[in-house]
């Protein structure tokens, strides 16, 4: 429906014209869930790399190998944590909230500070 100064377009969510979101970001509750699931389950291999470190250790008993199983188990949580605090990565039309290229610290685009004028009341 077209109202004052509006034209309809094909994207306006009409029934005829269902507004396209197969575009749209995951809701933020969404992108905690993945994060929280991934979480999960790289902590999930820390307790079974454990068990086996010692069951290797029980079978071989070399304590070389435990060892090494124990190392690898020992930045998983670390790990973990960076991967479920990492957000989606960025689309190319998403705005970039900074911008670090050479042209961002030119100083002709800063407006210079006016002098303002101040009453000095003598008392």
């Amino acid at each position: 429906m077209a109202g004052a100064g509006f034209q309809a377009s094909e994207n306006d969510g009409t029934w005829r014209h269902p507004a396209v979101i197969t575009q749209a970001a995951d809701s933020v509750e969404a992108q905690h869930r993945a994060r929280v699931k991934r979480y999960t389950i790289i902590m999930s291999f820390r307790i079974p790399a454990l068990l086996l470190a010692a069951l290797t250790y029980s079978m071989f008993e070399n304590a070389w190998i435990s060892v090494a199983i124990i190392a690898v188990s020992i930045p998983l949580p670390w790990v973990a944590v960076l991967i479920a605090n990492d957000r989606p990565p960025r689309r190319k039309n998403e705005p970039r909230p900074y911008n670090y290229g050479p042209e961002s610290f030119t100083r002709t685009e800063v407006p210079a500070i006016e002098p303002a004028r101040h009453t000095v009341i003598d008392g």
